[in-house]
């Protein structure tokens, strides 16, 4: 099992900045094999995937950010940073820090702080 406890969450100006921090938590060998990322959700649409990270800081980014977030981590505090620049309204959403369990079908949710994006 695994806890994710997340931090950042705010209300900012179109074109500015914020970083997301997730923080992991769980035994050695689970946190090891966990693929972190972000998903994020507007309201009246569906989750979507941001970015995701893997223990050797392998990315992947969905088109929307390209060019704009950046996913990193620290493995030593097992914690997973969302750098959001040039941000857009389109960009307010929840914003939900994943994990999931490589070669399982585990998958888990923090409790998604609020991006809100005013133009």
């Amino acid at each position: 099992q695994v806890q994710l406890v997340e931090s950042g969450g705010d209300l900012v100006q179109a074109g500015g900045s914020l970083r997301l921090s997730c923080a992991a938590s769980s035994s050695i060998f689970i946190i090891n094999t966990l693929v972190l990322g972000w998903d994020r959700q507007a309201p009246g649409k569906q989750r979507e995937l941001v970015a995701t990270i893997t223990r050797d800081d392998n990315t992947n980014y969905a088109d929307s950010v390209k060019g704009r977030f950046t996913i990193s981590s620290d493995n030593a505090k097992n914690t997973v940073y969302l750098q959001m620049n040039s941000l857009k309204p389109e960009d307010t959403a929840v914003y939900y820090c994943n994990a999931k369990l490589r070669f399982t079908d585990y998958e888990t949710w923090g409790q998604g702080p609020q991006v809100t994006v005013s133009s």
